[in-house]
């Protein structure tokens, strides 16, 4: 039996940033007159003699929280709230800050948007809870209870207006979380609001596709987004949880994830060229030293898959005919164990690969064996050794692969030990 590791999420750095506004007490000030409210998706007021300007309401929390922490800061009224993107951690506090003397702004895609993740709520929820489940909250401390429309929607070629002296600059930038994400450029302050642009962590590989569900985003569009950052020459930027500083060091750092990215891009692509299968080239496709990121929140391999999916679809040669159909390779488990003489056999040849460090091929067999006795007490026991082998092999550092991990342990429902 492979030793109990922790699987809380408390040691990993994005769940960190997602729950940094609990408790905080004021706002933090950004200078330049620009203030920070924490979140699970940071918002932050812009103060001008002729009134202020939120970036992003958070999520209903959060909104409550820091519309007290700007009240402190200032009184004057908010003239507009510009949202980054189509998710609830920037706009389900709207209704905290929304008056009739404010406009929203957003990007033209971000009705649709909306309107898509509102159609398949079910499944994004039940995908969000078993990621996120105990990190961000009850769903009903995310949501607005009720729906604000934006007043003014930004096209693709951006958007400015100037408040009080100062110069606002909304800027498209797909291929980070949404389609309708955009930046807010302040020229005179040298300093741009990136919202999730590079997800909730600078430095890491951005999340092309995520486990609990949403449009896929797209490597090459990411890179350009990242190129009309780097184009401005920003001396800072405030992204959906941090501060990053200094022009010289902004620019090394974005240059590398670009050019990261865009490694990965055409190693997957050449591959794809040469007849190599996705599996293959999700194992083998890495970076050299000199562009290493992080992957606490996005994985390399993942990001193979991705790329490999937004250019030729889901079919996968390599998986054979029956990738066609919709009768999955668990559906021989009850057959095999017949031949092979029960599901415990099967856990057991599964507890040899655990043994020999290697999880997947365990729990490859586990998903035979457990089609074939869902009950197996053996099966159910060595498939929480795998996964906690798995957590180990794996570093056990991102969030994603952390807390699946985690839920999938839980679904097993074996008493503690």
């Amino acid at each position: 039996m492979v030793k109990n590791s922790d699987l809380s999420h408390d040691n990993l750095r994005a769940a960190q940033m997602i729950q940094s506004g609990q408790g905080q007490a004021a706002a933090i000030d950004r200078g330049a007159g620009i203030w920070e409210s924490r979140g699970i998706g940071n918002s932050y007021l812009i103060t001008t003699p002729d009134g202020n300007v939120i970036v992003n309401a958070g999520t209903l929390a959060d909104a409550r929280r820091g519309k007290m922490l700007f009240d402190a800061v200032s009184d004057a009224p908010v003239r507009a709230i510009i949202l980054t993107q189509s998710h609830a951690n920037q706009y389900g506090g709207l209704e905290v800050f929304k008056t009739p003397a404010n406009e929203v702004i957003a990007h033209r895609l971000y009705p649709m948007e909306r309107a898509s993740a509102d159609a398949l709520f079910p499944h994004y929820r039940r995908g969000s809870a078993r990621i996120f489940g105990g990190i961000t909250g009850k769903t009903e401390e995310l949501l607005p209870t009720i729906d604000i429309p934006v007043d003014r929607l930004v096209g693709d070629k951006g958007y400015a207006f100037d408040l009080g002296g100062r110069r606002f600059e909304i800027l498209w930038t797909p291929g980070g979380e949404t389609r309708s994400a955009v930046i807010i450029w302040l020229p005179h302050d040298k300093t741009a609001i990136v919202g999730n642009l590079f997800g909730p962590l600078f430095g890491n590989h951005p999340n092309l596709n995520t486990m609990r569900g949403d449009r896929p985003r797209s490597a090459m569009e990411f890179i350009s987004s990242v190129q009309t950052l780097r184009a401005l020459h920003p001396e800072k930027i405030l992204t959906g949880h941090a501060e990053i500083v200094g022009e010289a060091h902004i620019q090394a750092e974005t240059k590398r994830i670009i050019d990261a990215v865009q490694w990965v891009h055409d190693c997957t692509a050449e591959g794809m060229n040469a007849g190599i299968d996705l599996q293959t080239l999700m194992r083998t496709v890495t970076t050299p030293p000199h562009l290493t990121l992080t992957e606490e929140y996005g994985k390399i391999a993942w990001n193979v898959r991705a790329i490999w999916h937004e250019y030729t679809g889901w079919f996968d040669p390599a998986r054979g005919t029956t990738e066609l159909y919709g009768v999955p390779v668990s559906s021989i488990g009850p057959a095999l164990a017949e031949l092979l003489g029960g599901a415990e056999v099967l856990a057991m040849r599964a507890r040899d690969f655990v043994a020999t460090g290697q999880p997947l091929q365990a729990l490859h067999l586990l998903d035979l064996a457990l089609a074939a006795d869902a009950e197996c007490d053996v099966a159910k026991r060595v498939k929480r050794d795998a996964l906690l082998a798995l957590d180990i092999m794996t570093g056990g550092q991102n969030l994603w692969e952390r807390r699946w991990i985690a839920s999938e342990i839980a679904a097993l429902k074996l008493p503690n030990e």
